[in-house]
């Protein structure tokens, strides 16, 4: 078995959907970052043995296969495409680390694509002949009464904690200020004309009151906005990381989990816990965190539960102040957590929930700073 190390790990800028990405195809948006990322690491296309790809909306085919073509790898690299919603990035990271460990592959590039701009229109078909009926989203669970709308989920979730709409602001104010603050240096390749996330502003509670209700105590400033975005990451073993005498970070290991369908929200818990269980850790031994922020009371109920300190946990802002790329979304928290760990050293976390209740979490570790 041998250990895996993260060389480097890019990211494109985050856009709204129908923003400064919204004209690029899932290939346009992927590819840069690719090749970024295998730049980065010092490494040439010809080096890669895999890509592994989250995607979630793009309608089938296989993104993974397409973005290596267009980024110029060999084509011999078949390409992997992954739907776990918005697990998928960080699953992406998961399955490289396992062909990795477990001699099957040497260079893996993993992450994930999404545009929110450029999903197909949904149909599902009348058996009976009768006209198409359009559909928002698949069903993640087989009964109806535990597949709620996933802003009624995150509702329900504010109600059974007592966390009120005042607190989620507060969250999303945070973010957003975290986001402004955060020099981003290293972390993203721009595109489309964009250096940096174009989401994150000034938010203050007078805005936030005059967002629009979603559900209950969710708002459209405390859920994070449809977004466009791909990440990468490129997983090496030790081997090879000797053999290019370079230093990345750990990936110690991680976990995914399935809990409640009709609580998606606090699926990442048990993922956590457990993977802290796995490496005897406790939430204290965390120097830094990066938890989905798919809604504020999502990411403020997992810190909760699993004693996470605040002050560790989405140094550079969340995906409140990005937006929310769905099968991405998991491989720019990895891009984040790789980033700052090298930057202040130390173990880390990634977690993210999915509809369906499902999270994956995974821990870093690095013994550089800068």
């Amino acid at each position: 078995m041998s250990g895996v190390q993260i060389l480097s790990a890019i990211r494109s800028p985050v856009a709204p959907r129908g923003g400064a990405l919204a004209r690029l195809a899932l290939h346009d948006l992927g590819a840069p970052v690719l090749r970024a990322a295998i730049d980065a690491a010092g490494l040439s296309p010809d080096a890669i043995d895999e890509v592994i790809a989250g995607n979630a909306l793009g309608g089938g085919g296989n993104p993974a296969r397409m973005v290596a073509l267009a980024a110029g790898l060999p084509e011999r690299v078949a390409g992997l495409s992954i739907d776990r919603q918005c697990c998928g990035g960080l699953d992406a990271l998961l399955l490289a680390s396992a062909l990795i460990a477990s001699g099957q592959a040497d260079v893996v590039a993993a992450g994930g694509v999404e545009s929110y701009s450029r999903r197909p229109m949904r149909l599902r078909t009348d058996p009976d002949g009768g006209a198409p009926q359009p559909y928002d989203r698949p069903p993640f669970a087989p009964w109806p009464a535990r597949d709620p709308d996933m802003d009624a989920a995150a509702d329900a979730l504010a109600t059974d904690l007592g966390i009120s709409r005042a607190e989620q602001d507060a969250w999303a104010i945070d973010s957003h200020r975290k986001a402004l603050a955060a020099p981003q240096t290293g972390e993203i390749l721009p595109l489309g004309g964009l250096a940096k996330d174009a989401f994150a502003r000034a938010l203050n509670t007078r805005l936030c009151a005059r967002a629009p209700q979603l559900a209950g105590t969710i708002s459209a400033a405390n859920a994070a906005v449809a977004a466009d975005a791909a990440a990468f990451c490129i997983l090496v073993s030790d081997r090879v990381a000797a053999r290019l005498g370079a230093t990345g970070v750990s990936l110690l290991g991680g976990v995914t989990r399935g809990d409640r369908p009709e609580c998606p929200g606090i699926a990442p818990v048990a993922a956590i816990n457990t993977l802290l269980d796995r490496h005897s850790l406790k939430a204290a031994d965390l120097s830094v965190a990066e938890v989905m922020e798919a809604y504020a009371v999502q990411a403020m109920a997992c810190v909760r539960l699993t004693g996470i300190a605040p002050a560790v946990v989405n140094r550079g802002g969340g995906a409140l102040a990005r937006g929310h790329p769905i099968g991405a979304s998991g491989a720019i928290n990895a891009v984040r957590l790789f980033h700052e760990l090298r930057h202040t050293g130390g173990t880390g976390l990634a977690a993210i929930a999915a509809a369906g209740g499902l999270g994956t979490a995974l821990l870093m570790a690095s013994g550089q700073s800068r």
